[in-house]
């Protein structure tokens, strides 16, 4: 049928399908050839400007209605050669189109002409003039040719949000990520990032504007952020606790050594200065430690003789201040 082109069978649905039908399909099939992810492939990038072409169609429903229209007009016998028989088909109005609607598809002598006037697409034409012509401009087969003029797609920026690991946003760098529309980017990660914060990425967003990332920076088994300070909560023995001592601390730096004070209680917090988290001016917060005195659940045969020991010669009473 020349170079009707079936946008219902570009786009993969029926010509039943809805507005939403038609937008899901476009979605999926533009994300599949898109030329980002298909370089260099002509196929590809040819498929994704028909795909373009029928939903702009499509999911318009005046345009949509003047197309299915044209359709059932291309069809008819009177319609040879790319040019329309001049004398009407049947139910025809010749002065104002077909009476569903208000083109007149006489005037189009092939598709193309059509979908560019659907599509508000301008044409410009060249013709050759013969020595002996009259002053009207004489139009020969093969010097005609037709410059379409297309909208530029605006650019437009577009945010995504990613989960980054605590250590992972002190401590920055580059790392390759991968977005929903299946991109995968490099990022230079600046250091000390926080929840909130956005990461620009110049020319990365929909038609050459930026992509914004949102941080979200993921809860930690250990620390828990407090501003520019960092919680945690250290477990210790009951002996480390009544004869205190140095023990390795987990900080975000790696393990570090702190002395626990003699006779330290449960609840009780020590400070590690400047072991906490940047804030972006050079400054650091401190690592607060609470201690967590911990009962152990299974002794030795040993441990539990010391213990026993250890209750019969102990002379701190716990309880000797409640009342009588």
């Amino acid at each position: 049928m020349q170079n009707f082109r079936d946008y219902y069978s570009i786009l993969g649905v029926a010509k039943s399908a809805t507005v939403e039908e038609i937008k899901k399909s476009f979605r999926q099939l533009a994300r599949q050839y898109h030329p980002d992810l298909n370089p260099g492939n002509k196929e590809a990038e040819e498929k994704f400007k028909d795909l373009n072409e029928a939903y702009e169609v499509l999911s318009d429903t005046t345009k949509r209605a003047q197309y299915d229209q044209f359709g059932k007009f291309w069809q008819q016998r009177g319609f040879q050669g790319g040019q329309a028989n001049r004398s009407a088909p049947r139910g025809w109005d010749g002065r104002n189109g077909d009476r569903n609607g208000d083109v007149d598809f006489k005037d189009f002598t092939n598709f193309n002409d059509f979908v560019d006037q659907l599509l508000n697409r301008r044409t410009a034409s060249t013709a050759t003039t013969s020595a002996n012509s009259s002053n009207r401009d004489v139009y020969r087969p093969g010097t005609t040719k037709t410059a379409y003029t297309v909208p530029r797609p605006s650019r437009r920026d577009a945010e995504a949000r990613l989960s980054v690991p605590l250590e992972k946003a002190y401590t920055g760098g580059r790392e390759r990520i991968r977005l929903e529309d299946g991109r995968s980017l490099e990022v230079n990660m600046p250091a000390g990032m926080v929840s909130g914060q956005r990461i620009r990425l110049k020319g990365q967003g929909v038609n050459g504007g930026d992509l914004y990332l949102k941080i979200e920076v993921s809860p930690h088994p250990f620390f828990r952020l407090e501003g520019i300070d960092i919680q945690c909560l250290l477990p210790v023995t009951p002996s480390e606790a009544v004869l205190g001592g140095a023990i390795e601390v987990p900080t975000l730096d790696g393990l570090v050594k702190m002395n626990i004070p003699a006779g330290v209680r449960s609840g009780q917090r020590l400070r590690l200065a400047n072991k906490g988290y940047p804030d972006g001016d050079g400054r650091r917060g401190d690592q607060i430690v609470e201690i967590q005195i911990v009962i152990p659940r299974d002794l030795s045969p040993e441990e539990r003789d010391l213990y026993e020991k250890l209750r019969q010669i102990e002379t701190f009473n716990p309880r000797a201040d409640l009342p009588g």
